[in-house]
């Protein structure tokens, strides 16, 4: 069980703060609930305790391990797949996982497919909430600005 003040990542969601454990009846059950605020987009949520270890709330990562994400970044990417629908499948199949690192091998694939191949609509999107996904465990991780590690992430893809 996670206390208030605990730095935890919602998988699908990103990384954020407990606030707060509020008891709330929704559908006439009464329930506790962790209220997490992401930092990145400013955005609450609440989590039912009872369901969190089945929907994978995790701890963030500690600084070491966001270096070693920050350095997955750099290493050149594997062969991907050339189906768009099989690759959309693999990747949000990552995004769910919840793992940081699957999350961030989404994040640098979808940003080298963009700039040799360009991406649909649909990947764009992907791209977009995978890469806040990423930046809001390395926010708290790193305890560094949004836009700085926006910004570290674009240089250590771009390279």
């Amino acid at each position: 069980m996670f206390a208030i003040g605990d730095k935890i990542v919602y998988p699908m969601h990103g990384a954020g703060i407990i606030e707060a454990i509020e008891e709330k009846e929704i559908l006439g059950e009464r329930k506790q609930y962790y209220v997490m605020r992401i930092p990145v987009g400013d955005m609450k949520v609440m989590i039912p305790i009872n369901n969190a270890s089945c929907i994978g709330i995790r701890g963030i990562i500690n600084r070491k391990d966001a270096d070693a994400v920050f350095k997955s970044l750099e290493t050149k990417s594997h062969e991907e797949n050339t189906n768009w629908n099989k690759r959309y499948r693999e990747n949000m199949n990552k995004i769910k996982s919840g793992n940081v690192f699957e999350v961030a091998d989404v994040v640098k694939s979808l940003m080298l497919r963009e700039k040799t191949k360009g991406l649909s609509t649909g990947e764009r999107k992907m791209l977009n909430s995978a890469k806040q996904i990423l930046i809001s465990e390395l926010v708290l991780a790193k305890n560094m600005s949004p836009m700085d590690v926006e910004a570290l992430i674009n240089t250590m893809i771009s390279t």
